[in-house]
């Protein structure tokens, strides 16, 4: 019996310890959109647009901070591009598959993640409604 407890003790402490946690901050390091996939690389042009408006993002560091208390915020609209939510920090909810941004006095769903990846160093999400729309960021020590 004390091995049957002791081995269940054992494998829920591995379950726990490969969970990683989303808190901290994290920079975007690269992003894809829906017009780049749509219209894909063999059109005229479609390249040199896209660089182009990447280019027009400005030269600061985009960066989210997640903290314990599942309030977070951005240093540019990163998550959150709707124009009658014009605050960059944010609620938000987090289980281990999908990244949800809550609005702060309903603490309704307005925008939903797919965690596609996470690890120590690295996370990478999608977003519900738009899956060609991906999200890459590094962690920030």
């Amino acid at each position: 019996m004390r091995v049957f407890v002791l081995v269940f003790v054992l494998c829920t402490a591995g379950l726990v310890c490969q969970a990683q946690s989303i808190v901290g901050r994290w920079q975007l390091v690269k992003q894809s959109n829906c017009v780049e996939s749509e219209l894909g690389e063999e059109e005229a042009g479609v390249k040199e647009m896209v660089d182009d408006m990447k280019g027009l993002s400005g030269a600061e560091p985009q960066v989210l901070e997640f903290k314990d208390n599942n309030t977070g915020s951005e240093s540019t609209k990163i998550i959150n591009k709707k124009k009658d939510y014009n605050s960059r920090s944010f609620l938000y909810r987090y289980n281990q598959e999908t990244l949800y941004i809550l609005d702060k006095k309903s603490r309704t769903i307005i925008d939903g993640f797919t965690v596609e990846k996470i690890d120590g160093d690295s996370l990478i999400i999608s977003n519900v409604d738009r899956v060609c729309e991906t999200k890459i960021f590094v962690r920030l020590k």
